[in-house]
C-alpha cells in the first residue's frame, strides 16, 4: 500500500523530529558523563590527600598502614 502524500510528509516530519530528538539526547548524555567524570576525578584527589595524610600519621604513630594492606587484598582479589 503506497503512502499519501500527507502520510509521506508526516512520516518524513516524524523521522527528522526524532532524529533531532536522538542528537540533543546524545548530547546531554555526553555532558553529563562529562560531569560525572570530573566530579570522580575531584574524589579520587581529595581521597588520594586523604590517604597520604592516614600514611604520614601512621609513620608518626609508628603503627602498620592498614589501609595498605587492605587495599593490597582488595587488588590481589
Amino acid at each position: 500500500m503506497a503512502l499519501s502524500k500527507e502520510q509521506s510528509q508526516f512520516y518524513q516530519q516524524t523521522l527528522e523530529m526524532t532524529r533531532k530528538q536522538i542528537n540533543d539526547l546524545n548530547g546531554q548524555i555526553e555532558e553529563e558523563l562529562a560531569k560525572v567524570k570530573e566530579r570522580l576525578a575531584e574524589l579520587q584527589n581529595a581521597k588520594n590527600a586523604a590517604k597520604q595524610i592516614y600514611d604520614g600519621a601512621c609513620k608518626i604513630l609508628g603503627v602498620e598502614n592498614d589501609l595498605e594492606k587492605e587495599e593490597e587484598a582488595l587488588s590481589n582479589e
